[in-house]
């Protein structure tokens, strides 16, 4: 199939079947057109047109990124997203040959969980991803900010003080409003301004950024529900290397669009799968990724629930990551 009609068919999706059907198109399309894919593949002694399945596809080590150009085909990239990654570390690079992709994925994404941006005025405190070039986090909130189209909506550096009272401003004139943050800026907000969020959604992206040490995701939304008085806290789920997010709307339960899903691999044995419950390593197909890898084992351990939603544990060691490595240098 042309890579045209897959651009189409990702977001045409409306049942599991529709899914398997285009995941195993997609797949076929990046095992032969994907140097990096098809040489894994090549490795593991997989031929493309012997698979069957979603759960036979072989996921690509997202370490892979920081080594080597995963791309399928050739093209010149119209924007390359980097990972943060502290002092010493390299960073993933993906270059994305169809910005207007990633804009459709993260559009289409909000309004299946959120309904229209333009409902919300969207605040925003990433302060960490502001100061550097390449994040795809951000490119992703200033399309929210743009669409949500308030006059208010905008990010929020430090000034914290200013956050609190632009908050406490539009609640009081009924103004939906969705707060975005990472965590450790979202931990010295609840530190230094304690009040109730009314008419808000708060959303955290995850990451101290080495400005603090690691809590469980449990604990973060009891200090931030505890903090501003709100039942749930909400958590977005994405990362460099792919183009759509996954969504928690409460109690750290995530879930997927249509075109995206999560399968959880045996730590020791990483091409079989965990049952409900069981812990394992998050791997990740997502069809909107069709010029990248779409099939990307993650370094993120998870828990697969009931009704298609999976938690996020924290992550592995180096010391925990067997197999799938390859290609990995």
């Amino acid at each position: 199939m042309k890579p045209e009609h897959l651009e189409k068919s990702i977001f045409s999706i409306q049942s599991d079947s529709d899914f398997q059907s285009c995941a195993l198109d997609v797949f076929r399309y990046q095992a032969t057109h994907n140097p990096v894919y098809r040489e894994y593949l090549s490795h593991l002694r997989i031929r493309p047109d012997s698979v069957t399945g979603i759960r036979e596809i072989p996921f690509l080590p997202v370490e892979l990124f920081k080594t080597r150009e995963v791309l399928t085909g050739e093209f010149p990239a119209e924007i390359i997203f980097s990972s943060s990654g502290t002092t010493g570390m390299s960073q993933s690079k993906h270059p994305v040959r169809k910005v207007s992709l990633y804009t459709e994925s993260f559009l289409r994404g909000f309004r299946h969980f959120y309904g229209e941006p333009e409902d919300y005025c969207i605040l925003a405190l990433l302060p960490s991803y502001q100061e550097r070039e390449g994040s795809s986090l951000i490119y992703m909130v200033d399309e929210l900010i743009r669409q949500s189209r308030h006059p208010q909506s905008g990010y929020f550096l430090y000034d914290l003080q200013a956050l609190q009272s632009t908050m406490q401003t539009l609640a009081a004139g009924g103004q939906k409003i969705l707060l975005i943050g990472v965590t450790y800026a979202l931990l010295d907000f609840a530190e230094q301004f304690p009040f109730p969020m009314n008419n808000t959604i708060l959303m955290e992206t995850g990451g101290m950024k080495g400005r603090r040490k690691e809590i469980l995701r449990e604990e973060l939304h009891e200090i931030l529900g505890r903090a501003f008085r709100l039942q749930e806290i909400h958590s977005e789920y994405g990362m460099t290397e792919l183009l759509s997010q996954a969504y928690s709307k409460g109690d750290g339960l995530f879930e997927t669009p249509p075109w995206m899903k999560v399968l959880i691999r045996e730590v020791n044995d990483p091409f079989s799968y965990t049952a409900k419950g069981q812990t394992g390593g998050i791997n990740i197909i997502d069809l909107a990724n069709l010029y990248s890898c779409s099939f990307i084992a993650t370094q993120d351990l998870g828990r697969y629930e009931a009704e298609e939603r999976f938690r996020v544990l924290g992550r592995f060691d180096h010391s925990d990551i067997r197999g799938c490595n390859l290609l990995v240098q």
